[in-house]
């Protein structure tokens, strides 16, 4: 028995584009435009508990971050954005697609670093949207995925809360800072996409959030 037949050719490959929203704006990465706010961002956390789970960093020097940024970031995979909020008036997070395989339709979302001050935010929770759209919508992918540190929770909650749905656990994946990594794997398909979309719809409105930008209903995907 094989799986039923696919009309597919291929999905395209991640562009140079902003991905625009009512929030928050994605860039492409650019060193000399994003790296003194990221750095300045990623500082606030002084416990450097953002860097606990990534498998670089923390960077204790403005010198030592933008090295790491020109030698990691620049690549077509992964492909990294610098999220400006517009409330802020500032960059103060970093995604990036990974894996990416434009002849099975597939992509990952990566390298997630959320400052301080995006977390537990509207702004972030846009970020992941206009991401995940933009691989459906405009790339055009079947799959979507995530995976993480199977001891990070934080990370695995957020997976859940934004759609994906746990697949199982590659086990002794990596060593990462001289530790086992066991990963956690979750995914979001194409056919799933699209009442999960209207989900993020209707969370995203301004009707939603109030003066303070609280939200008043909570993100309801299923």
């Amino acid at each position: 028995m094989l799986g039923p037949k696919v009309r597919f050719k291929k999905s395209k490959l991640p562009s140079k584009k902003n991905l625009k929203g009512k929030y928050v704006i994605l860039e492409p990465l650019k060193i000399n435009k994003h790296s003194r706010d990221l750095f300045n961002n990623f500082l606030k956390d002084k416990r450097n508990l953002i860097w606990k789970y990534l498998p670089y960093g923390p960077f204790k020097t403005y010198v030592s971050f933008k090295k790491w940024l020109k030698s990691f970031c620049l690549n077509k995979d992964p492909f990294f954005y610098a999220v400006y909020s517009y409330k802020l008036k500032q960059y103060c997070g970093m995604a990036s697609y990974l894996r990416i395989t434009p002849e099975h339709g597939t992509i990952e979302v990566g390298h997630i670093n959320y400052s301080t001050i995006l977390q537990n935010t509207v702004e972030g929770t846009e970020v992941m949207y206009l991401m995940m759209k933009n691989a459906f919508d405009a790339l055009g992918n079947r799959r979507y995925e995530w995976k993480c540190n199977n001891l990070n929770n934080a990370s695995k909650s957020a997976a859940k809360r934004l759609g994906f749905r746990f697949e199982g656990i590659f086990r002794q994946m990596f060593v990462f800072k001289g530790r086992n990594r066991d990963s956690a794997w979750f995914s979001i398909v194409d056919k799933e996409w699209k009442k999960l979309k209207k989900g993020y719809i209707n969370f995203l409105k301004s009707s939603n959030f109030d003066k303070k930008n609280k939200q008043l209903k909570k993100l309801k995907l299923s």
